[in-house]
């Protein structure tokens, strides 16, 4: 079944709020909290993302097709599980991801600097329900991609467009009800002793990963756990 287009006013009323939100005094604590919420459509199933980070931790809930996967940062770990089923795999992060906590601000909605260290650049700006909105542009053998950014210090993405060369595919990201300083226990961030987790090294992962699926869905967040850009 086709699912017909999503209708956007409530994200592009969101998105007009976004200087009020930032303009928020700060909690006064040493790590930074934000929220948002994102959507996924276009040529592949329909995809809902509701984010949360204090400092560089990140807990992630995805869902696909109604099956809820939920993604934990903290530490030396990278946790993937299936929240119905109530298993996992906890992976041992690289060094180099591991290191990059101390550089890394939000450690979502970073697709300029992603597009930026691929060797994009910015290539103009727009108007987003009736806000400033800066356009970064990465076109490769791969495909192009593209993201809206907010004129400001935060750099929030709002949209985010990629295409496949080899498929013709294409994908639409629409981020809404970005939060700053949220407060956040630190428990938050921890796994459930309910939980059933397999736990793996980061070689063990590389290597099983490539003749077969690990754990109960793919890392979306690949620089959280191999390193890379910020």
């Amino acid at each position: 079944m086709t699912l017909p287009p999503i209708s956007w006013p409530r994200g592009l009323a969101a998105f007009l709020a976004l200087a009020a939100l930032l303009a928020a005094p700060s909690s006064g604590s040493a790590e930074e909290t934000w929220y948002a919420q994102r959507f996924t459509s276009g040529d592949a199933p329909v995809r809902v993302d509701q984010l949360w980070s204090k400092g560089p931790r990140l807990r992630a809930e995805t869902v696909i097709a109604g099956r809820p996967i939920l993604t934990l940062v903290s530490g030396e770990r990278y946790l993937i599980v299936d929240r119905l089923a109530g298993t996992g795999v906890s992976i041992r992060r690289s060094s180099s991801a591991i290191a990059g906590d101390a550089r890394r601000g939000r450690p979502f909605g970073d697709e300029a600097d992603q597009i930026l260290a691929a060797g994009g650049e910015k290539v103009g700006s727009e108007r987003l329900g009736g806000h400033a909105c800066d356009l970064y542009r990465f076109t490769g053998r791969n495909g192009r991609r593209e993201v809206c950014v907010t004129a400001d210090e935060a750099r929030l993405p709002v949209e985010v467009e990629s295409w496949s060369r080899s498929s013709g595919r294409t994908s639409t990201v629409r981020y809404v009800d970005w939060t700053r300083n949220v407060p956040i226990n630190d428990q938050f961030f921890q796994p459930d002793p309910r939980w059933t987790l397999e736990h793996i090294d980061y070689e063990d992962y590389r290597k099983r990963s490539r003749q077969a699926p690990v754990g109960p869905a793919p890392p979306f967040y690949q620089s959280l756990l191999h390193g890379g850009p910020r």
